[in-house]
């Protein structure tokens, strides 16, 4: 195409981002960006700049897929809105460009984009750790990672029952009836924790939520708030004693704060299990700790605007 950018708003990311044909996408890239060089990705550490009067962040995160020939910049803003408010805590907006001219070719809404990326990386790390029989789904927190993760595993697990707690109750209750299916509203953080088999953090959190001492042996939790390097959802005694995975060795070791301040050992990268590396002892317990890849939200923009592209009838 030529001439103008088009721009994707949210509804077409909603229509074409499914997760049946994200996840095998998204499973390549991470084998692809663990393979290093050979692998064809090129993804910088994203940069922060931090907005202090305002308890705001905005993101640059570029990325380049050679096997994809995708080539993307990702904006995201994250903020402590606070409790009252309507406005969502990030938003965000992804530039695809023409690998091989630079022209910008589409502006795609990125906050689906996010939503549904980290959540489909999370459902590829729960099936690679899980135990294997997982009966009983926690999730700490009520906003929108709690609602893609609630879509996602709820479509790609069996789970015999869900819980949900977030910091109010109230908020923890318009979760349960607003997605479908039935989940118990937790009172505290421990009694939606306590006997999990998977635990998903979803917090803004900037001090422990998770503890150890709570968590049952051989549990697998997904941890995906803490984002900056002195933030924490879970504490010491769970980090020292869990084995740790991770999206990014290089991302994760600057910017989670759950990882800098606890000092634990990361066992490897969710690609390197994909592309042959062995787990951990089934019966330890595990943590996927996700800080967000921007060759993830490459290959999700790629995706959303080849599928719009064949339905309009201009490919």
């Amino acid at each position: 195409m030529s001439g103008q950018p088009v721009f994707l708003g949210a509804d077409i990311v909603e229509k074409y981002l499914d997760y049946s044909t994200l996840i095998p996408l998204l499973e390549r890239a991470l084998v692809n960006y663990s393979r290093g060089k050979e692998g064809g990705v090129v993804q910088p550490i994203r940069t922060i700049v931090p907005v202090a009067k305002y308890s705001g962040f905005l993101g640059v995160m570029p990325a380049y897929s050679a096997e994809d020939n995708a080539l993307t910049t990702k904006l995201v803003t994250f903020y402590d809105t606070g409790t009252s408010s309507d406005i969502p805590s990030h938003q965000a907006t992804v530039l695809l460009f023409e690998p091989s001219n630079g022209t910008l070719k589409a502006v795609i809404d990125g906050k689906v984009i996010t939503d549904k990326r980290t959540a489909a990386v999370s459902a590829i790390a729960t099936r690679l750790l899980k135990p294997s029989s997982a009966e009983v789904l926690c999730i700490l927190g009520s906003g929108a990672q709690a609602h893609s993760h609630y879509q996602a595993f709820t479509q790609q697990f069996l789970f015999r029952e869900v819980r949900i707690w977030s910091r109010t109750r109230e908020k923890a209750e318009k979760f349960a009836k607003a997605v479908e299916g039935n989940v118990c509203v937790c009172s505290t953080a421990q009694e939606a924790v306590t006997d999990a088999d998977v635990i998903i953090t979803a917090t803004m959190s900037i001090e422990p939520i998770l503890f150890g001492d709570w968590v049952k042996p051989g549990a697998h939790i997904n941890a995906l708030g803490a984002c900056r390097p002195d933030w924490r959802e879970l504490d010491d005694t769970l980090m020292k004693n869990c084995v740790l995975y991770v999206d990014t060795r290089d991302a994760s070791q600057k910017e989670s704060g759950d990882i800098v301040l606890s000092g634990a050992s990361i066992f490897g990268e969710i690609g390197e299990i994909l592309k042959g590396k062995k787990p951990a002892l089934p019966d330890k317990t595990t943590v996927f700790k996700s800080v967000g890849m921007a060759i993830e939200d490459n290959v999700s923009a790629k995706l959303v605007y080849d599928s719009w592209l064949s339905s309009n009838g201009k490919k």
